[in-house]
C-alpha cells in the first residue's frame, strides 16, 4: 500500500481487516440521496447470506428497514451504515400509498398487461391534451442487418440495424417473434448472392452450418419452433438511449429499469403476438451525452431536469420520433399498442398522416411502486415528479 492511499479507521481500538475502504461520512446538501439500494419485494426477500466488506455493490436484497432488536450484536451495528442508522431511507413521496401485495407464486407473470384503450382522433381520447409537432414526412429507413440474439433471460431476439435518411446514427429495432419481418431487409439486392443475404440476415428459418440457402428467392424452408400468431397488435415501446441509466448504474432516472421490463414483458409467454422495441441514439432527450452530464451537475446545484435543460438553451425535451414511425412501417405495422406513460409519443409515433395507429397505451410503473423491486433514490424521485408535474406523464403520485 502507498503512503498516499487512505487506511480505515481503527474500530473498538482495533486496526481494520486486510483491505477494508475507508468509509467515507461527509455530510452532503439535502438534494442527495442515501447510498441506492434495491427496493426489494419483502414476501419474497430472504436475508442476504453475503455483503461486501463495506455493503456496497452486494447482490443480495437489503433486509427490512433496521428497528430495534436487542437480539442484534454491536459488530452487526458497526458493520452498517452510521447515516442508515439514525434515518432510515424516506419513503417515496410519489408511489400510491397503498401497494397490493404480491399474490404467492405469481413472481414472474404469465400474461400480458391490459392496456387502456386509446384514440388520438377525438380529443377524449386518453391521448393527453398537447399537440406535438411532427415532421411533414417522414424519413426513409433502410434495415441493413439483422442477426439473432439468445438473452441472458433464456428468450430470444432479432436486432436490427437501420440508417436512415434524417441523421448519421445508427438507430435500431429490437423485435421479439420471428414472424416480425423488415421489408427493406427482406427486399432483394442487385448482385447479391444467397449467402450475402443469409449473412446480412435476409432468410427464413434458423441458420445452422451448411446451410446453402436463404429461403427468400425460392421456395421458402419450413420455419420450425415458430409460435403461434396472434391477430392482436404487438406491444412497442419507444425507447432513447441512455447511457448513464442503462450503463452506468445510475439512479437519477428509470431508464435503464423501462428497458429491462420492457423486453421482460415482450418475452412473457403469453406474448404470441410479438414485441418491437424501437431504440432511438437520442441520448439525454436529444442533448446528446455531453450536455447532460453538464445538466446533471445543474440538477446538483438545485434546478430540476427540465430547468437543467433550459438553463443549457435546451429544448426541455428534443427528441423526435418520425424515424420511429418509419421504423415500425418498415417493420409491417400498422396497429400497435405502446407502452408509455407520455401521452406525447402517442400522437408522435403515429405521424403526420396518422400512418400508425396506437390502439392502446400500457402503463410503464416503476418497479418499486409496484413492490416488484426496482429501486429508490431522491434523485429518481424528483426525476418522475418533474415528469409527471412539468411533461404531463400519465402516472399517478401518491398524496
Amino acid at each position: 500500500m502507498s503512503a498516499s492511499e487512505p487506511q480505515a479507521a481503527p474500530v473498538d481500538g482495533k486496526p481494520p481487516p486486510h483491505g477494508q475502504a475507508l468509509q467515507v461520512t461527509e455530510d452532503l446538501p439535502s438534494f442527495y440521496s442515501p447510498r441506492s439500494r434495491p427496493a426489494p419485494d419483502y414476501d419474497d426477500v430472504q436475508p442476504p447470506s453475503r455483503t461486501g466488506g463495506n455493503g456496497e455493490f452486494s447482490l443480495s436484497p437489503f433486509p427490512r428497514p433496521h428497528t430495534s432488536d436487542p437480539s442484534s450484536t454491536p459488530s452487526s451495528s458497526a458493520a452498517s451504515n452510521p447515516a442508515d442508522q439514525s434515518q432510515p431511507p424516506p419513503p417515496s413521496l410519489l408511489s400510491p400509498a397503498f401497494t397490493p401485495p404480491s399474490t404467492p407464486g405469481t413472481a414472474t407473470p404469465t400474461a400480458e398487461p391490459r392496456g387502456v384503450p386509446v384514440d388520438s382522433s377525438i380529443p377524449s381520447g386518453g391521448c393527453g391534451t398537447k399537440r406535438p409537432r411532427l415532421l411533414e414526412t417522414l424519413p426513409e429507413v433502410q434495415c441493413i442487418v439483422r442477426a439473432r440474439i439468445p438473452t441472458v433471460a433464456g428468450t430470444e431476439m432479432f436486432l436490427h440495424l437501420y440508417t436512415n435518411s434524417a441523421d448519421n446514427k445508427e438507430h435500431l429495432a429490437i423485435v421479439f417473434g420471428n414472424h416480425i419481418r423488415s421489408k427493406s431487409l427482406d427486399a432483394p439486392r442487385e448482385g447479391e448472392t444467397e449467402m450475402d443475404r443469409m449473412v446480412r440476415g435476409a432468410y427464413t428459418g434458423r441458420l445452422y452450418p451448411g446451410r446453402m440457402k436463404s429461403g427468400m428467392m425460392g421456395p421458402a424452408e419450413a420455419s420450425t419452433g415458430t409460435a403461434p400468431v396472434s391477430s392482436d397488435a404487438p406491444l412497442v415501446r419507444i425507447h432513447s438511449e441512455c447511457y448513464t441509466g442503462e450503463t452506468a448504474w445510475s439512479a437519477r432516472c428509470d431508464c435503464g429499469e423501462q428497458l429491462d421490463e420492457a423486453a421482460r414483458l415482450m418475452s412473457l409467454p403469453s406474448a404470441t403476438n410479438g414485441g418491437i422495441i424501437i431504440y432511438l441514439r437520442q441520448e439525454g432527450r436529444g442533448i446528446g451525452l455531453g450536455e447532460k452530464l453538464k445538466a446533471y451537475n445543474l440538477q446538483d446545484l438545485g434546478s430540476d431536469t427540465v430547468e437543467a435543460n433550459l438553463i443549457l438553451r435546451h429544448p426541455a425535451d428534443a427528441r423526435s420520433y418520425g424515424l420511429a414511425t418509419a421504423m415500425l412501417l418498415d417493420l409491417g405495422q400498422k396497429e400497435v399498442r405502446l407502452l408509455t406513460n407520455n401521452p406525447d409519443k402517442i400522437r408522435a409515433v403515429e405521424g403526420p398522416n396518422r400512418e400508425i395507429r396506437v390502439t392502446e397505451r400500457v402503463r410503464m410503473v416503476p418497479l418499486s411502486w409496484k413492490g416488484k423491486g426496482g429501486f429508490k433514490s431522491r434523485e429518481m424521485e424528483g426525476y418522475l415528479k418533474t415528469k409527471i408535474e412539468k411533461m404531463g406523464h400519465m402516472l399517478e403520485m401518491g398524496s
